[in-house]
C-alpha cells in the first residue's frame, strides 16, 4: 500500500464539501440517534474547519417498509441543509442502495463521500481521520474495524474464513473492510464507470487502486433495531463476493474432475481384484461409495457453474440497478 503523503511537504487541500451516506433499510428504531451523531460530528468537522458548511448527510431509503422515509422527510424539514434524503421504489439490496447514494453525491458536486451503515456500528469518529487522509492527497481511505470484540464467536470465525477464502481466490480485498470508507469526487468517477449488475463493492473499489490509505477503529454494538444480515444473507453475499472476482472456483471444478477419474481407476482396480478373489458382494459397497461420491462432485460442479450462469443472464439484461422515487 502506497505510503501516505509528507505532511510537511505537501501543501493541504482545500476543506472539502462532504456528504454521508447513509442506505437504510427499516431502521427507524436508529435514525434519531444516527441523525444526532452525524450532525454533531459535521458540526464538529466544519468547526475546525476541516470540512465546508454545506457539507451533509444524505440518507438513502432502500424500500423500507416501517417509518423510516417518514423519519428522514421530518429530518430534512427540520434541517434542510444538514439532512438530504432519496427514497428508492423497491428494495434492491444494500450495495445498490450504497451506490445510489455514491451516485447521487457524485452528480451533485461533492468533493468527498463517507459511506457507512445507519447503526452506528462504525466509529463516526474515524472520519476525523478520513478526512485529514483526503486533505493530505489520499483519495480513498478505508475504514478498517481493530477488533471483533462486538461480534459472536461464530461471526468472528466465518468472517476471518471469508477473507481467507477471497484472498485464496485472488480477489483484492482489505480484511475486516465493510463498506465504511472516504472515497474523493476522482475516485466516485472511477468507481461508476463499473456497470456490472452484481454488485460488490468490498472488492470493486480496492481494483480502483489510486492513493489510499487505512483508517483503524474500534467497532461498537448496534445502537438499536435488527441487523439486515442474518446468516443466509451472510452466505450469500459470501458467494457473491467469490463469483464476482474470482473465475477459480470453475477452475476447481476441473480438478475435482481429475480427482473423481482417480478414485474411479482406484475402485475398478479394488473392484476386478474383489472379484478375482471371490468377493464380489464386497465390491458393492465401494461401487455405492463411488456413485455417490462422483454424483456429489457432478452436483457441486453444476452448482458453481450455475452461480455463474446465473451472473451472465443478470448482466445481459442490463436492468436499472436502483430507481429513484423521490429525493429531498
Amino acid at each position: 500500500m502506497p505510503e501516505k503523503q509528507d505532511k510537511e511537504a505537501t501543501a493541504l487541500r482545500e476543506p472539502p464539501y462532504l456528504v454521508v451516506t447513509v442506505p437504510c433499510y427499516n431502521e427507524e428504531a436508529v435514525l434519531g440517534e444516527t441523525s444526532e451523531v452525524l450532525a454533531a460530528k459535521l458540526e464538529e468537522l466544519i468547526k475546525a474547519g476541516q470540512v465546508t458548511a454545506e457539507s451533509s448527510v444524505l440518507f438513502i431509503d432502500d424500500g423500507s417498509q416501517d417509518a423510516t422515509w417518514s423519519i428522514i422527510e421530518r429530518l430534512h424539514e427540520a434541517n434542510p441543509i444538514r439532512f438530504h434524503g432519496a427514497k428508492l421504489a423497491h428494495n434492491k439490496g444494500h450495495q445498490n442502495a450504497l451506490l445510489a447514494g455514491l451516485t447521487l453525491a457524485y452528480q451533485n458536486g461533492e468533493d468527498v463521500v463517507v459511506s457507512m451503515d445507519a447503526d452506528l456500528q462504525d466509529d463516526p469518529n474515524a472520519i476525523d481521520e478520513m478526512v485529514r487522509d483526503y486533505r493530505e492527497g489520499v483519495e480513498i481511505a478505508y475504514g478498517v474495524r481493530d477488533n471483533r470484540d462486538a461480534d459472536t464467536a461464530f461471526k468472528r470465525g466465518t468472517a476471518h474464513m471469508f477473507y481467507k477464502a477471497l484472498s485464496a481466490m485472488d480477489t483484492d480485498i482489505i480484511p475486516d473492510h465493510a463498506d465504511f470508507r472516504l472515497m474523493s469526487r476522482k475516485a466516485l468517477a472511477a468507481l461508476l464507470n463499473f456497470r456490472e449488475e452484481n454488485l460488490f463493492l468490498r472488492g470493486i473499489v480496492p481494483s480502483i487502486g489510486m492513493e489510499h490509505a487505512e483508517v483503524h477503529y474500534k467497532r461498537g454494538e448496534r445502537h438499536a433495531g435488527e441487523s439486515k444480515y442474518p446468516l443466509h444473507k451472510m452466505v450469500s453475499f459470501a458467494v457473491e463476493g467469490i463469483t464476482s472476482f474470482s473465475t477459480k472456483p470453475l477452475t476447481m471444478i476441473t480438478g475435482l474432475g481429475i480427482v473423481s477419474v482417480i478414485i474411479g481407476l482406484i475402485m475398478l482396480i479394488y473392484t476386478v481384484a474383489s472379484v478375482g478373489m471371490g468377493h464380489a458382494v464386497a465390491g458393492w459397497g465401494s461401487m455405492m461409495v463411488s456413485l455417490w461420491l462422483i454424483g456429489g462432485f457432478i452436483l457441486l460442479a453444476l452448482g458453481v457453474i450455475g452461480e455463474y450462469i446465473a451472473k451472465i443472464y443478470q448482466e445481459v439484461k442490463h436492468r436499472p440497478r436502483f430507481i429513484i422515487e423521490t429525493t429531498i
